[in-house]
């Protein structure tokens, strides 16, 4: 409560997101903050319970932070979190319940990878709380799946899905396009095989070459940018004929199926974030704060059981704030409301007026006097149309 720059009138809804940092293989194109798992031998468990020690302490020393604040959704993610056995996920999720007070209707999420995929394995996790699964698919297509550095293959990738789709209510189905050396074609068939297993949610990420990934050192040949949208193109198509409904840059979804975590990070709400490398945005009455935990699994387990897991903490200055927000509030189909604009940064909307008349003069944004929402030609352009609303250095 003490004295800072913002006047919020009121705190946002409330995430956690909790990472486990390890999986099978480190993926050419991940500049995520995964560690591949080799143990002290080829058979070495993973230290589960360690970990989750860590978590534990890590949440305990983070909850002054968000006392007295519910929380809306949870996201485990990786790494790939289904490495981790659903007796351990049942007992984080036991953890968090006796420290955090959880809306009824509390979306869990868990990020799961066919390569790990075992029989009542996806069951084990309903079983344990988890409500929505993630399932990284990328491709149906081997060849395609071998070049990504995928630890599944097709069949896999079909009986993963299949196992979810009758264990949980609802699930989210992952893919990649304009992989290297795809086709038109074959991203067709990516989709055909994706829409025959009815996904409730499809989230279909461009590849991207990413600083410090394989894939950036030594870099495949992948479609031209014209083809690319053409890809595009094809993927809104088809999913628009299947009921699902663009709401997200990346995403579609049916009725009532939406990711309401990814969402709350669009609509820039908070979240805490526990575990190796993980990133938290908090709101106070006068601030905004951002922080980010060790990322190296082993020292942040030694720095969290040591209660200093938060190995960098920094307050959100004005000037970045428009920016940070419309980051986010751009990616979605039907944009933002100024109101929300106000509620989120403490700004006035003059803060971002200048940006939303460039953008309007361009084509990529279309607004009324309550709310914004990017054209067509926005979501296609969308970095052009984030970096209107850089702060001016």
């Amino acid at each position: 409560m003490r004295p800072g720059p913002l006047q919020l009138s009121a705190l946002p809804p409330l995430s956690l997101y909790v990472h486990l940092p390890w999986c099978l293989r480190k993926c050419p194109y991940c500049d995520f903050n995964s560690h591949e798992w080799r143990g002290d031998g080829a058979e070495a468990p993973l230290p589960e319970q360690r970990y989750l020690d860590a978590l534990v302490a890590d949440l305990d020393a983070a909850l002054p932070l968000v006392w007295g604040r519910s929380v809306h959704s949870i996201f485990i993610g990786g790494g790939t979190p289904s490495l981790f056995s659903p007796a351990t996920i049942d007992r984080l999720l036991g953890d968090l319940r006796a420290r955090l007070k959880l809306v009824p209707e509390c979306e869990i999420t868990l990020e799961a990878n066919p390569g790990t995929f075992e029989r009542d394995r996806f069951r084990g996790y309903r079983a344990a709380g988890v409500t929505r699964l993630s399932v990284g698919v990328q491709s149906f297509n081997d060849v395609h799946l071998k070049a990504l550095g995928r630890v599944h293959d097709r069949a896999q990738a079909i009986a993963a899905i299949e196992e979810a789709a009758d264990a949980f209510d609802t699930f989210n189905l992952d893919l990649m396009y304009a992989l290297p050396g795809q086709t038109p074609d074959e991203l067709d068939a990516d989709l055909t095989q994706a829409l025959a297993l009815a996904p409730p949610h499809l989230s279909v990420y461009h590849l991207t070459i990413e600083p410090n990934t394989y894939f950036a050192k030594f870099p495949p040949k992948v479609p031209e940018d014209d083809m690319a949208y053409d890809m595009l193109d094809r993927i809104s198509e088809r999913t628009a004929q299947r009921g699902l409904e663009r709401y997200e840059i990346s995403a579609y979804a049916r009725a009532g199926h939406r990711c309401a975590h990814n969402l709350n990070y669009w609509q820039f709400g908070d979240y805490l974030g526990i575990g190796a490398g993980a990133h938290s945005k908090l709101s106070f009455a006068h601030r905004i704060v951002r922080q980010v935990r060790f990322r190296e699994p082993r020292l942040y387990m030694d720095n969290a059981l040591a209660d200093r897991a938060v190995a960098q903490s920094d307050e959100v200055g004005i000037s970045e704030l428009p920016f940070e927000f419309m980051l986010n509030a751009l990616r979605l189909k039907h944009g933002f409301t100024l109101a929300q604009f106000g509620e989120r940064t403490g700004l006035a909307v003059t803060a971002i007026q200048r940006g939303l008349e460039d953008a309007e003069r361009k084509g990529l944004i279309e607004r009324d006097l309550a709310r914004v929402w990017p054209t067509s030609r926005g979501l296609d352009f969308l970095s052009d149309l984030q970096a209107i609303f850089l702060p001016e250095s």
